[in-house]
């Protein structure tokens, strides 16, 4: 037993509440080291009495390690625990400071939870857990309003440029409303609509204005009402670590320079502020001058925003913030954002934007979720650049998972494409099957799935700019079996459990293959989903105890035969059976 691999550490994803009775605890070997984990658990004020020994379960592997868990509800809510290693005869028991050959005599050297504090648990909003997203950048979904048009507006569906404008406001997405109804999304997010200079919005001018090309307050309240009553939850997007070059103070800093009463809002490395060799002497966002860092430790700057992040909620009813550029905003910060935000409303999401690890974030005082670009890179490497074998995304997802408790993957915001990056199409080359297959995974996968606004329709388009192109709603212009293909999609997973919350496990994904198969499983079902990640017809066998299942989509029965289910695909084909 390579004792060396062996780590498990108190709290963080290793050891964690789960809800306000149930204690999560996960421990990892060397992959395919051990063959039997077991929790030795029990009260540490009635040891003797109450200690007993709980199956793990191997929760996960990737490429160098095993991840087991087990769940256990403690009668006082308070755990003593160590860990009993098995391979075949050989044994160790595991404490906070040793390997041992016999069990420790008494629990004083064992790890321990000390209570469940109810204040303590990390609790996602539970609606997160069953929403699918749809991503809006509001400038190019529709043109309800031509008389907010800014100046110089273009026709509708032009190319997308930089600093062009097309129209688009708060009142299209209003009259747009039916085709988010009918391919039943329930929750939208909004890039910024707030007061700003760009067509993005991300260099905010006025955080308490809707910019007046999108609408005004009314508009935004006569929106999220429309949405809450055909049941769509609606994000912002704010943008709390840079302001833009036309926000009041930085303008102020500006014109008065180190005589500003704004000046310790910034970070200013050098007076006169201004750009020498494309660096701009005062921190930005990247070096982009048009908007100039704000600093969040500063009690004004953080009144201001904290004041602006409460008002959206109180007046207009929204339900959670898409935080911009989160990891580089400081965690005080962050953790007074939490307060404040679930305060007016205990079950908005916030959702930060960090596209790498975020465990510092994901601990129950900052964000609810992160954006799931981990995820994103995963799934894009196996089914669209092919730049992954079936073992090194399951691999892949395995690490990321086990990174964070499961309420975190439960909520985790898990997108395709974005207004950041070349649109899911375009990366498949117009391989519409092959787009299909990577987006029927992200459905069935643990987390929230996101779509971006048209590619349900079929749009394409490379990166910034191009994935800002105009929404197309000439529905002889759409791709109507796309759209259906996404409307079923979205139906499965409302209608099971299972793909939302239930357990993953990879019962087929091999080295140098092409295909997938894996289950998603709850108390009231189990299925099974194979997948053929290749551009010609493959069989498909993989053992399994049931024998009766019925495709999801077809109602057609399959039956296992002497314990194998065997399943033709045809190229980027899926099929989705549950055990009857």
């Amino acid at each position: 037993m390579l004792l060396e691999a062996v780590y498990h550490r108190p709290k963080l994803n290793w050891c964690y509440a789960y809800d306000g009775r149930t204690i999560h605890l996960r421990i990892r070997t060397k992959r395919n080291d051990v063959t039997a984990v077991s929790a030795m658990a029990g009260d540490k004020y009635i040891w003797d009495r109450s200690k007993t020994y709980v199956p793990m379960t191997k929760l996960a592997s990737d490429e160098l390690f095993d991840y087991w868990e087990c769940e256990i509800v403690p009668e006082y809510r308070r755990l003593k625990y160590g860990f009993l290693l098995q391979k075949g005869a050989e044994k160790y028991w595991m404490t906070e400071y040793d390997f041992l050959k016999q069990e420790p005599e008494n629990p004083d050297r064992l790890f321990e939870y000390p209570f469940i504090n109810p204040v303590d648990v990390f609790e996602t909003p539970d609606w997160v857990k069953g929403a699918v997203f749809y991503q809006i950048f509001p400038e190019r979904f529709a043109n309800g309003d031509p008389a907010n048009d800014p100046e110089g507006t273009l026709p509708w569906g032009g190319t997308p440029k930089p600093d062009n404008f097309f129209g688009g406001d708060l009142q299209g997405v209003i009259d747009h409303i039916d085709h988010l109804s009918e391919l039943g999304i329930n929750a939208v997010y909004f890039t910024p609509i707030f007061k700003a200079t760009t067509n993005h919005k991300y260099d905010t001018e006025d955080y308490m204005q809707i910019d007046p090309q999108f609408g005004d307050l009314d508009t935004l309240k006569k929106l999220v009402a429309i949405c809450h009553e055909r049941g769509i939850r609606v994000i912002l997007d704010a943008v709390f670590n840079h302001s833009g070059r036309t926000f009041a103070p930085f303008v102020d800093l500006q014109k008065n320079g180190e005589k500003s009463r704004y000046k310790d809002w910034f970070y200013i490395r050098k007076y006169p502020i201004a750009v020498e060799d494309g660096i701009p002497t005062y921190d930005t966002f990247a070096f982009e001058p048009l908007m100039p860092k704000l600093n969040t430790a500063h009690p004004e700057v953080k009144e201001y925003l904290l004041k602006a992040a409460a008002y959206w909620i109180k007046e207009a009813d929204i339900d959670g913030w898409r935080l911009d550029v989160a990891n580089e905003v400081d965690h005080e910060f962050w953790r007074e954002f939490r307060k404040v935000v679930k305060g007016i409303k205990p079950d908005a999401y916030i959702l930060g934007e960090i596209w790498h690890e975020s465990s510092p974030w994901l601990m129950g005082d900052q964000f609810d979720a992160v954006m799931n670009y981990p995820f994103t890179n995963a799934v894009l490497d196996f089914f669209v650049d092919g730049t992954r074998d079936a073992r090194s995304f399951a691999n892949a997802l395995a690490s990321q998972y086990v990174r964070y408790p499961r309420q975190v993957n439960e909520a985790a915001f898990n997108l395709l494409d974005s207004h950041d990056t070349a649109r899911l199409l375009t990366k498949c080359d117009g391989n519409k099957e092959q787009m299909k297959l990577a987006v029927q995974f992200q459905f069935t996968y643990t987390g929230t799935p996101c779509i971006y606004y048209g590619d349900e329709i079929g749009l394409t388009g490379g990166h910034d700019p191009g994935c800002r192109k105009c929404m197309e709603w000439d529905e002889t212009k759409q791709d109507r079996e796309l759209f259906s293909f996404y409307r079923e999609l979205i139906a499965l997973r409302k209608k099971y459990g299972a793909l939302r919350t239930g357990s993953l496990k990879f019962l087929s994904a091999k080295a140098g293959s092409t295909s997938l198969v894996y289950t998603r499983e709850d108390e009231n079902d189990k299925i099974v989903i194979f997948m053929n990640n290749a551009a010609k017809a493959k069989n498909i066998n993989v053992s399994v105890p049931e024998e009766r299942w019925q495709d999801i989509r077809t109602g057609d029965n399959v039956s296992a035969h002497s314990g194998v289910l065997s399943m033709k695909l045809p190229a980027y084909g899926c099929v989705m059976l549950r055990a009857l």
